[in-house]
């Protein structure tokens, strides 16, 4: 699945909020490499980020929802939300 641009885009200003780096991703796109790319995004920042996502769209992930595959692209974060949004 394909991110659509407003989730992909409210993503992005999520992410950017939790981990500190809003200018920095400001202009990215769903490629945009995150889980070994960007180094605020440590273990602990993880949970940190899943809450914010929680919090921002206004549901809950089950620990056995994620994998690393999740926080792999900007993208694949966006298609996460998604799916979780259309549950």
């Amino acid at each position: 699945m394909t991110a659509g641009l407003n989730v992909l885009s409210e993503v992005r200003t999520v992410v950017g909020g939790a981990l500190g780096i809003s200018e920095r991703i400001r202009n990215a796109d769903a490629s945009m490499a995150l889980l070994g790319a960007v180094p605020e995004l440590d273990s602990m920042a993880v949970v940190s980020l899943i809450a914010a996502l929680e919090d921002h769209f206004g549901f809950s992930v089950a620990d056995d929802e994620i994998s690393a595959a999740t926080f792999e692209t900007l993208g694949a974060l966006a298609g996460f939300v998604e799916e979780k949004l259309a549950r």
